[in-house]
C-alpha cells in the first residue's frame, strides 16, 4: 500500500507542471551516453512519449559523433579535430549526412514511434529547415584559453553555423501531433551541406519556435563553480561572468551559447541535465527539485 501512495504523490507532485506546460513546445537536445546505452535509450523514448501524451509537444534535436567517428573508422577515413571541432571535408561531409541523417535520425524515430508516438525525421534540407552559414570560429573561440585569433588561418571544411531557422514544417507537424526528430545538418543558399554542432542547432530551433523550455541532455550532472560544486539555477548575467572568467570552458562551451541563444529569443528556461540518470527528463521538467543546472533570464 505505501509504494501505491509514493506512486500517487508523484503524480500529484507533476500535476501543477503538466497543467502549465500543456501546449508548449519543449526542445530536447540529446545526446551523450543516453544516445547509446540500451536501457537509457529506452527511458528516453518513454519520458518523450509520456511528455507528448500529456499535453507538451516535445522536439528533439540530436547529435552523433561517436557513431561518425565509428564509421569514419569502418571507412578508412581518420578523424581530425582543430580546436575541439571536427574537420569536415567532402568525404567526412558524406559520412555525416549518412550517420546523422540516415542511420540514428531513423533509429530515434523507430524508437518512439515503437513507444507510442508518432515521430518524424528531419535535416536542415527539409523544408528549408536550417540555413546555414560559414563557421564563426571566432565565436566558437570566446572564453578559451587560446587566441581567438589562432583560428584565421584553420580551414575546417564543410562546417557550418546556424544562420536562420525556418519553424513552419516544425509548427504544422505539431499541429498533427508529430515529433519532430532534427539531425543537425544545414544547407546553405547555394545548396551546399554543412556539418552544424547540435548543440547550437538545439539552442536556434528552441528560440525559432519561442520554446518554453530547452533541455540539453550531456554526461555531467550539469554546471560546476570554481570549487567544483553543482550550480541548480544561473542567470544568464552569472552565466556570462563564468564564461569570461574561463570556468565555463571546451565541450560545455557550446551548450551554454545554445542555453543563451534560446534565453535571449524568449524561451523561459533552459537546463543542462545528466542524460545517463534514468528518466532525466521527468525528473528535471516534473519535479520540484529537478537534477540539473537551470538558466533563466
Amino acid at each position: 500500500m505505501n509504494k501505491l501512495i509514493k506512486k500517487a504523490s508523484v503524480l500529484v507532485e507533476a500535476l501543477p507542471y503538466i497543467r502549465t506546460f500543456a501546449g508548449k513546445t519543449i526542445v530536447i537536445k540529446y545526446g551523450g551516453k543516453a544516445m547509446t546505452q540500451g536501457n537509457l535509450k529506452d527511458g528516453f523514448a518513454e519520458d518523450v512519449v509520456l511528455m507528448k501524451y500529456v499535453g507538451l509537444n516535445p522536439v528533439i534535436v540530436h547529435g552523433g559523433g561517436p557513431q561518425i567517428d565509428q564509421m569514419l573508422s569502418r571507412l578508412g577515413i581518420k578523424p581530425t579535430f582543430k580546436r575541439g571541432v571536427r574537420v569536415t571535408d567532402e568525404a567526412t561531409m558524406d559520412v555525416v549526412e549518412m550517420v546523422l541523417g540516415g542511420k540514428i535520425n531513423k533509429e530515434i524515430v523507430t524508437l518512439l514511434n515503437q513507444h507510442g508516438a508518432k515521430a518524424v525525421g528531419l535535416t536542415g534540407k527539409d523544408g528549408r529547415l536550417i540555413l546555414s552559414k560559414p563557421f564563426n570560429a571566432k565565436m566558437w573561440s570566446q572564453g578559451l584559453s587560446q587566441d581567438a585569433g589562432s583560428h584565421s588561418d584553420v580551414d575546417y571544411g564543410l562546417v557550418g553555423d546556424v544562420e536562420k531557422i525556418d519553424p513552419h514544417l516544425l509548427i504544422k507537424l505539431q499541429q498533427e501531433n508529430f515529433i519532430p526528430v532534427i539531425a543537425p545538418i544545414g544547407v546553405d543558399r547555394k545548396g551546399k551541406a554543412h556539418n552544424i554542432n547540435a548543440d547550437l542547432v538545439a539552442g536556434a530551433v528552441a528560440a525559432a519556435l519561442k520554446a518554453e523550455k530547452l533541455l540539453v541532455l550531456t554526461d555531467v550532472k550539469g554546471i560546476r563553480d570554481t570549487n567544483g560544486r553543482h550550480v541548480s539555477t544561473l542567470s544568464k548575467k552569472d552565466m556570462d561572468r563564468m564564461v569570461k572568467k574561463g570556468t565555463i570552458h571546451e565541450g560545455m562551451l557550446p551548450k551554454v551559447r545554445a542555453c543563451l541563444m534560446g534565453i535571449d529569443a524568449g524561451v523561459h528556461k533552459a537546463h543542462i541535465i545528466d542524460g545517463r540518470v534514468p528518466h532525466a527528463i521527468l525528473l528535471e521538467i516534473f519535479t520540484d527539485k529537478g537534477i540539473g543546472t537551470e538558466i533563466v533570464a
